[in-house]
């Protein structure tokens, strides 16, 4: 008879394949119990409801990703100057370790955080912004000393649109991977990724501020 501790365990291993493949929508708490050949008592038990299942698979890579990302974000702080590329790079040592503790975790990761945004898992946003306020308030103060011309709703869009970026890139790599190696004879692990991704990214959050268009014709009028 499988203890508390290995139940638990079945239970986050088959939601975080299910949620990460299927989303969390779709995916019920019966295909979980199915998966992990537990019943729906267990779940009930450790878990409450589907919304704190949710939060645990989550926070077995967040509790990782985010304290090393707040040490890397702390040192380039204490630099007088740095660029975007650098802020963005912080990311980079703690995501791969995601990989050391758990099989493609970098891949999983992202991909789950894809899911939060994509089906609408508002207490998702809530539970990560309020459990890692600081971790998040470091990096946009990181990001607004690369570039002081940001304003907070171009901020706003741009760090979505690097996230976007960001987790079709990490969610994608196996077969983006794949096609580099067959196209290009190119061999690309998760480090070479993402320093062929820090570039793009930096460059579309620290571009240009374009003036609002119909602002300049209100006032042309």
């Amino acid at each position: 008879m499988a203890g508390k501790g290995e139940t638990k365990s079945r239970i986050l291993d088959a939601a975080e394949l299910l949620f990460a493949e299927h989303g969390f929508n779709e995916t019920s708490l019966r295909t979980i119990t199915s998966k992990a050949g537990v019943n729906l008592a267990s779940v009930n038990y450790h878990y409450g409801d589907k919304k704190t299942l949710v939060r645990a698979v989550l926070s077995r890579y967040l509790d990782i990703f985010m304290p090393a990302l707040k040490s890397e974000l702390e040192r380039l702080l204490t630099r007088d100057d740095f660029t975007m590329e650098d802020v963005f790079h912080c990311t980079k040592s703690p995501l791969v370790s995601l990989n050391d503790c758990r099989t493609n975790g970098a891949t999983v990761f992202m991909s789950l955080l894809g899911r939060g945004y994509t089906d609408v898992q508002g207490h998702l946003r809530w539970f990560i912004v309020t459990r890692y306020d600081k971790v998040l308030s470091l990096f946009v103060t990181a990001v607004c000393r690369a570039n002081p011309s940001l304003d907070p709703e171009t901020l706003f869009w741009r760090l979505h649109f690097t996230l976007g970026a960001s987790v079709f890139t990490m969610a994608s790599s196996a077969a983006l991977c794949e096609i580099a190696e067959n196209d290009f004879s190119s061999h690309v692990k998760t480090e070479d990724l993402i320093d062929r991704l820090v570039p793009y990214l930096a460059a579309g959050v620290g571009a240009p501020i374009e003036p609002n268009i119909s602002l300049v014709k209100q006032v042309a009028n």
